[in-house]
């Protein structure tokens, strides 16, 4: 079951192609061969990861990765294929946030890029790329943050069938290097959503104007303006509600990633602290012999293997999306909101095992602490992602219906769709087969027929005591209501994946021990809840279950936990 996680010293991703494994091999070699001492003091000194991106030019890695075919000029490696783009995001938040981020705004700025029927720009992007350069994705701002309905860049008619573009952009990556900088704007004089414009820019033109990192970090996440920047035909990508449409589905597309960022930030802080902690010895005694400890441990490897199942099987939804399948809209947010925050969940646990070492300069782990705690909150917040996942209970729950099998999608294909998505609505329409299935396969584990309990209880909640009209309007309230949901989608997708993969059922038995402790502490706190009606209060304390204790399992998980302690250490 070790194997699950990423290990570099082992590494080896048969099911891609020749290129593929040797772009991620060459990236691991890479940070082995500078070493931890070099990747600590690089980050202390909040150096800019100016080496990283020659390295990255060099291989053509974010070309290779990030290219679709159609605009590869017929490099038969160059392909946007959501699993190896999920590798290398692993690969490089397992090794810090400082890497992960140049390539997760390359993403993001290359997302209104390739979703244009704009050739010149297309090509444009596609040539930096080529180049070794990076993009940006320039939506938010400081007034308005990523609040796509105000925006106070406005593109002025220049008279000659152009425009001059005037306004700031404020935490944009990659801002101060980026060779296309994919802008959201408004026209002048042109209200509402038919004023919108998606534009590119170049860092590197004279009326663009860096002005400042706004974080004290590594990463340049910046503010800059332009001021009167020239905007021609070949340089708009969308007008309109399109101009809308692209900004959420480059949403969908690029943050999906922020959830392999920080598995790979919890793989890497997992090794570091059990390694520390099973040869650390206390009062006479290993400090992996004391109960809570181990309790920690297993609890963030559970944890860490629960998000690992699920994110994997996301990315089969996402490649296999299509017109008439959207479920991926679903997971996405939950990778978002629930991945991430799991992750920030198994490095406080392991901060909680490390103790005082966990704030060392010379570790991983704190590096880990500091930096998880952005992936959550790079969307904007959880609550942004909760709300939008709640539009999609009533048809999830209540209204199932028949799609063909999603089969494990490793196969080297152009993911089309995912920059062909359409219009960004419809969400409450979008329709899932039964949930249920997924439970039944796997009633015969224990906790996974607890928590299917659990999740039965949630929809008769739904159907005997549902919100009120006024609590549809409580977003405290529904937010609540959302994290049980969530759990229920969450759950889903790991039986489907560990079905695939053949997941050791113990394992698995103590991944749904977490879950269901996870639903009751939600049950207790939506009966807390001020505007919770009495009906629901009774709902919610009957919900709450303790999941079956197993010390035989515990046992057999705790020894898969021990034996990652030396399993890797980074190069010094």
């Amino acid at each position: 079951m070790t194997s699950l996680l990423f290990n570099p010293a082992t590494y080896d991703p048969q099911h891609f192609d020749l290129e593929t494994r040797r772009l991620l091999r060459a990236t691991i070699d890479w940070f082995e061969d500078r070493g931890k001492r070099a990747l600590v003091s690089k980050y202390h000194a909040k150096e800019f990861h100016a080496d990283f991106l020659e390295f990255a030019a060099k291989e053509n890695l974010f070309a290779t990765l990030l290219t679709p075919a159609a605009d590869a000029a017929g490099d038969e490696n160059k392909r946007w294929d959501t699993a190896r783009v999920a590798a290398l995001s692993e690969i490089l938040g397992f090794y810090g946030l400082s890497y992960w981020y140049p390539w997760q705004v390359t993403i993001l700025g290359l997302g209104p890029v390739w979703q244009s029927a704009n050739p010149a720009a297309r090509a444009r992007a596609a040539q930096v790329l080529a180049d070794g350069g990076v993009c940006a994705f320039g939506l938010s701002e400081k007034a308005h943050g990523a609040d796509i309905y105000s925006t106070d860049m406005v593109l002025t008619p220049d008279g000659d069938g152009g425009y001059r573009a005037n306004g700031g952009k404020y935490y944009i990556g990659n801002g101060n290097v980026a060779g296309v900088v994919s802008v959201f704007g408004r026209v002048e004089g042109i209200d509402g959503p038919e004023g919108y414009v998606f534009f590119t820019a170049d860092s590197a033109h004279p009326n663009y104007h860096l002005v400042k990192n706004v974080v004290p970090s590594a990463i340049y996440v910046s503010e800059f303006h332009l001021d009167d920047y020239p905007v021609t035909a070949d340089d708009i990508l969308h007008t309109g509600p399109a101009a809308f449409d692209a900004a959420l589905n480059t949403v969908n597309v690029g943050k999906f990633n922020l959830c392999f960022g920080g598995i790979g930030i919890a793989e890497h802080a997992l090794y570091e602290a059990i390694t520390h902690a099973h040869n650390r010895i206390l009062y006479g005694n290993r400090v992996t012999d004391f109960p809570h400890v181990r309790s920690y441990l297993v609890d963030a490897y559970a944890r860490l293997v629960a998000s690992k199942l699920f994110c994997d099987r996301a990315v089969d939804y996402f490649r296999s999306a299509g017109p008439d399948d959207r479920r991926y809209l679903l997971f996405n947010p939950v990778t978002k909101m629930q991945a991430t925050t799991e992750a920030e969940r198994i490095v406080g646990l392991l901060s909680e095992v490390t103790s005082a070492k966990s704030f060392e300069a010379d570790t991983y782990l704190t590096i880990a602490a500091t930096d998880i705690r952005g992936l959550p909150k790079l969307e904007g917040t959880v609550a942004v992602n909760l709300a939008l996942i709640l539009k999609f209970m009533p048809q999830y729950l209540f209204a199932p219906v028949e799609y063909p099998p999603v089969p494990t999608r490793h196969d080297a294909a152009d993911d089309v769709f995912l920059f062909n998505q359409g219009p960004a609505r419809g969400l409450g329409k979008v329709r899932f087969h039964d949930w249920r299935e997924a439970y039944r396969t796997f009633v015969h584990v224990p906790n996974v027929e607890v928590f299917a309990q659990q999740a039965e209880a949630f929809a008769e909640l739904l159907l005997t005591a549902p919100p009120s009209e006024d609590q549809q309007k409580d977003l405290n309230y529904l937010l609540t209501l959302g994290e049980l949901f969530t759990l229920i989608v969450y759950g889903q997708l790991i039986l489907e994946q560990a079905e695939l993969t053949g997941v050791d059922p113990l394992v698995l038995d103590q991944v749904f021990d977490a879950l269901i402790r996870d639903f009751s502490g939600h049950a207790i706190a939506l009966h807390s809840k001020p505007s919770s009606t009495l009906a629901q209060q009774q709902w919610a304390l009957g919900a709450v279950r303790k999941p079956v204790v197993d010390q035989a399992r515990f046992d057999h998980v705790w020894g898969q936990v021990e034996g990652l302690s030396g399993a890797y250490e980074m190069n010094a």
